[in-house]
């Protein structure tokens, strides 16, 4: 199999919507946005060795490397349209790909995304998605919209997926089932579209949790000009890591540990009911876990009210 086997066999006969004027197969794709909208872009690339393990599933893989970027269109509450994926490969191994492809373009379905087109080489595995989404027009939700007294929300479960990456490492154990559980938060994130797509109207400052609550908060924060306490037993965390895992492990994996890909969110007071009532429409989990200060920086305090201090606070490619 060669390089233009692989995008006929695999890539080109390919579902496309109405908005898809051209796919793949000329040397740009042609797509008219709807009227009245605002398009999203946002690209995430990962690495073998970095973002995933050598002997990972192909259909764990296919799955992250779109479930990330459709995490980010969830973060502007957008709506997901197309993507472009563009990889390296060492080899075109027929099997591998099969199975690659069958889990993307299932998760493709699921979201209503179009592939529109892309790259490939030979090299070390890397994969690369850039996705195309819309919002109403001046609705998206940004970082920099966090307001003094908002209420600070954050979606599903964290800490999971670093727990998980610390017990496959052996810096941690985990009992089964719990292992499990953490395993495929780490290999097969959810990502929040309909939540995302629910705050637009509800929400005034939101991004996903990639790298680390921590981090992430803070990024909101320095676009918002603001400060947060943050509450630690109000952070949605599964029983069994409070149980099993050393404090201090405990505490790195859920408020810097990052691949949650849960939604980071503010919101006013006076909104919470209308912010329940969403959550529940899109049978998601949400939980406020701190509120939004006029005085600058993130204070993070333990059931005792005493400041929490970690020794890295959120993952840094280059660190």
């Amino acid at each position: 199999m060669n390089e233009f086997d692989f995008i006929k066999t695999y890539l080109a006969n390919v579902p496309k919507d109405k908005a898809v004027l051209l796919g793949i197969g000329d040397d740009a794709a042609v797509v008219r946005p709807d009227l009245g909208r605002d398009l999203c872009v946002s690209s995430d690339m990962l690495l073998e060795g970095r973002h995933f393990f050598a002997d990972a599933a192909p259909q764990d893989v296919a799955h992250k490397v779109l479930a990330v970027n459709l995490s980010d269109m969830a973060a502007m509450g957008a709506r997901p349209r197309w993507v472009l994926l563009s990889a390296a490969l060492p080899e075109l191994d027929a099997t591998w790909l099969r199975l690659f492809c069958d889990s993307f373009f299932a998760l493709c379905a699921e979201y209503g995304v179009s592939l529109i087109g892309g790259d490939t080489t030979k090299g070390h595995s890397v994969f690369n998605v850039t996705i195309i989404g819309d919002v109403p027009q001046g609705l998206g939700l940004r970082r920099s919209g966090a307001r003094v007294g908002d209420d600070v929300w954050v979606s599903g479960h964290i800490g999971s997926a670093a727990a998980a990456l610390q017990h496959m490492l052996g810096k941690a154990v985990l009992p089964e089932p719990a292992a499990e559980h953490c395993r495929w938060a780490l290999l097969r994130p959810v990502p929040r579209v309909a939540l995302g797509q629910a705050l637009l109207t509800l929400a005034n400052a939101a991004q996903d949790i990639s790298d680390g609550l921590i981090q992430d908060l803070t990024h909101i924060l320095d676009a918002s000009g603001v400060g947060a306490e943050i509450e630690e037993d109000r952070l949605p965390v599964l029983p069994v890591l409070r149980e099993c895992l050393p404090e201090v492990v405990r505490r790195q994996c859920v408020l810097a540990g990052g691949d949650d890909y849960e939604l980071l969110f503010t919101a006013s007071p006076a909104r919470r009911a209308e912010v329940e009532q969403a959550a529940r429409q899109c049978q998601t989990e949400v939980c406020r876990i701190g509120r939004i200060t006029a005085q600058r920086g993130l204070q993070v305090r333990d059931a005792a009210g005493r400041p929490i201090r970690l020794a890295r606070g959120g993952y840094d490619h280059f660190a």
